[in-house]
């Protein structure tokens, strides 16, 4: 039995005494190592328990299998017990009781040890821990005996940090946390913490504010417009698509079709009372509608948590949690698992350009610039109020390339789109003269970006065999694409802005005008093998004024119909891979809108469920074809057949990948032209796979009557050449025979 020495109260309250700087520092909550004070210690002749809490009206230590023993109090909210001749208690509570009468019984976070080893530390330090995301943030562990968990996060410049939430009663003074060092990492185990409990950190900054900061690794967030942390772990999911993960790694990207369906979750489909539909049933929705049109996979709009519905989840302030609004994260791995149970890969975008300044997040988190770059020209972006991470600090850049790796590894997700890439390649972007600072070489490089990128893309590719990643990059910045060994960014595929603006620009313009903005359709072929595209038509092309696809083609219903089918046309049958953005298949005539469902009520109107169906046929269609996706980085893959008749607003290019051999022919005014001679590289007969005026996706039916025979008349500087029937506005596909 544990017993207090013998004393009198005031022999008590001398002997346990606290020096007033230790103690005004804990009651301050300055403190850095607040085990060094608190929890169980050796004295000379036996052991000193001590806790703190500055409201108590008293306070008894209570050992595992002894009688409870009453602490004396210690001055600055401090309370101890001495134990004569007895090492320290191993397993102990702590019992508090109020003026009220209340009382309050916890196991002492202050007897446990460290929960992070040097080797972490070192590895923290050094910006090299690959899984980040196992050490810092809210991890339930159970240590001694006693579950609990384990709280830890960066700040090397706070005066302290406290943990704080539903265990601590949101009280800011009870679980100060310790300082590890050099390392900057504060820690605290506090036992009894259970999944699902709220929490936040208290920083005392080196500016002397305290704030109240959310988690930057926290794994689950409340529902905005709330904010606090959750605890939550990730590991616990049992996903059942080995079969996918497999295959994946043993899949060429390069080799392989990839027609991604580009999804807003909040906006893709709503309830029926305009509520957001849960990651679960989203996830089966999904799966069927991308069976439905040949997607191979979906690329969500940023699903990491983020305050404000109308950025679209492009300012985040959870960078490690899945957004609360349409599920936990163990909802979110299951949508992941029904697509993978579909074969439908997962792609999601990331958004390590910049961050909000919502004051509860990364901003000033430990009282100084510490994610952002500290110096203004490089610090803030000018075009969005958001601030830049500061990628040369070897702990940020960590934050980073490990938050990648995590969504990789936790969920499994097959690619990462990359947003913004354009804004961190240079320093003086949107940036006028003055406004920036060269790199050391006296270029507009972010050499520190570039670094950061290249090792991405590095330890993605090395670690998770089979996915991709993919660059939204602007400029003509050259090797984005390209391996890193061979001086690369290192990403698998970039996103081919210039066709993408090029081309809905020709397809703007009334077909009367098309002759004289010919070479927007012709230009890609000066740089089509430079890099490994992805062909977009994504959101940032029906939002802010621009209108949907369908409001930017000219003319009547029908003639805008028929504009929308080659437009689409074009893109599957150009080298590179397909992103369509939600929408597009129903033609949606008005602008996206973050705020209300798709218009899914409009899928029946006569026009719109004939271009419903002529999607689900291309979609068959690039899937069924190697051609179409086989060899698009290789330069045999694509040749013009004729991209100089300009007067008739005529192109016509060929495919190839082994044996198979399509011509694509594209008519962009309304006029039919029924007696045009084509050269092909072979005579006989050519299948005619598909045409967009035929009259089930609401054409004229201008054809060819399923196919036509080319005879060995050279024609286009082709051996052989046919007379077809073009359609207006309309598109042909021939397949030629072997």
């Amino acid at each position: 039995m544990v017993r207090p020495m013998p004393r009198t109260a005031a022999d008590a309250t001398r002997n346990v005494a606290i020096p007033d700087a230790e103690g005004g520092r804990l009651a301050r909550g300055e403190h850095h190592d607040p085990h060094a004070v608190l929890g169980a210690h050796r004295i000379p002749g036996g052991a000193i328990v001590r806790a703190f809490h500055p409201e108590a009206a008293s306070v008894m230590l209570v050992p595992d299998g002894g009688s409870a023993v009453p602490m004396s109090p210690a001055g600055h909210g401090t309370w101890a017990a001495l134990l004569p001749g007895s090492d320290p208690p191993r397993a102990y509570r702590l019992r508090f009781t109020f003026q009220d009468g209340a009382t309050w019984e916890r196991d002492d976070p202050y007897r446990f040890g460290p929960t992070i080893g040097e080797l972490d530390l070192h590895l923290i330090g050094d910006g090299s821990h690959e899984r980040l995301y196992d050490v810092l943030g809210a991890h339930r562990v159970t240590i001694d005996g006693a579950p609990g968990v384990a709280f830890a996060v960066w700040a090397p410049n706070a005066r302290s940090v406290r943990v704080v939430g539903d265990f601590s009663r949101w009280d800011g003074r009870l679980f100060p946390m310790r300082s590890l060092g050099s390392s900057g990492v504060w820690e605290l185990f506090v036992p009894g913490v259970v999944e699902g409990e709220l929490y936040k950190f208290e920083v005392l900054g080196r500016d002397g504010s305290l704030r109240l900061k959310a988690d930057p690794l926290s794994f689950a967030m409340q529902v905005r417009p709330e904010t606090a942390a959750r605890v939550w772990e990730t590991g616990k999911f049992a996903w059942s698509d080995g079969a996918w993960m497999a295959e994946r790694a043993s899949r060429d990207a390069y080799r392989s079709p990839m027609a991604t369906y580009e999804v807003h979750l909040g906006s893709w489909r709503r309830k029926e009372d305009g509520s957001w539909l849960g990651y679960q049933e989203a996830g089966e929705l999904l799966a069927a509608h991308c069976h439905r049109f040949g997607f191979t996979h979906v690329e969500f709009l940023p699903l990491a948590e983020h305050p404000f519905d109308g950025s679209w989840g492009y300012q985040v302030t959870g960078y490690y949690a899945p957004t609360a609004r349409f599920g936990t994260p163990t909802d979110f791995a299951a949508m992941v698992n029904t697509l993978h149970a579909a074969r439908i890969g997962v792609i999601l975008d990331w958004v390590p350009a910049h961050f909000p300044a919502d004051d509860f997040a990364l901003r000033r988190f430990d009282g100084t610039a510490l994610y952002e770059h500290p110096d203004p020209k490089r610090g803030l972006h000018p075009d969005w109020g958001t601030l830049i991470f500061d990628y040369g600090r070897p702990e940020v850049r960590n934050f980073l390339v490990a938050n990648a790796l995590f969504w990789l590894d936790r969920y499994h997700v097959d690619g990462l789109r990359v947003d913004a890439v354009a804004s961190m390649l240079y320093l003086d972007y949107s940036r006028k003269k003055g406004e920036w600072t060269p790199n050391q070489f006296g270029g507009n490089e972010n050499l520190e970006a570039i670094a950061f990128l290249r090792e991405v893309n590095e330890r993605a590719y090395r670690l998770f065999p089979g996915a991709v990643t993919i660059a939204e990059e602007s400029t003509a910045f050259p090797g984005v694409s390209r391996p890193t060994y061979l001086g690369g960014l290192g990403f698998g595929f970039k996103w081919d802005m210039g066709w993408m603006h090029d081309t809905l620009d020709y397809f703007r313009h009334e077909p009367i005008h098309r002759r004289y903005h010919h070479d927007r359709l012709t230009f890609r072929g000066l740089y089509l093998h430079t890099e490994h595209y992805v062909l977009p038509l994504s959101h940032d092309e029906v939002v802010h004024g621009k209108g949907s696809l369908f409001g930017k083609m000219p003319g009547d219903e029908w003639r805008r119909f028929a504009n929308l089918r080659s437009l689409i046309a074009n893109q599957y049958t150009q080298p590179g891979r397909k992103l369509l953005f939600m929408g597009t298949e129903l033609a949606q005539a008005s602008e996206w809108s973050h705020d209300v469902s798709l218009p899914w009520e409009t899928a029946d109107e006569p026009m719109r469920a004939r271009f419903l169906r002529y999607l689900e046929d291309l979609g068959a269609l690039y899937r069924a074809s190697p051609a179409l996706w086989a060899a698009d980085e290789e330069t045999e893959t694509f040749a013009w057949i004729d991209a100089g008749d300009i007067e008739g607003s005529v192109v016509s290019y060929l495919r190839r990948s082994g044996n198979e051999v399509l011509a694509v022919i594209q008519n962009l005014t309304p006029v039919p032209r029924l007696t045009y001679r084509l050269g092909l590289p072979r005579a006989g007969h050519w299948m005619e796979v598909l045409n967009s005026d035929s009259s089930q996706y609401g054409g004229s039916n201008v054809g060819n009557l399923g196919g036509i025979t080319a005879e060995e008349v050279p024609h286009h500087g082709q051996p052989a050449s046919a007379v077809l029937a073009l359609p207006p506005l309309g598109t042909l596909v021939l397949r030629g025979d072997d």
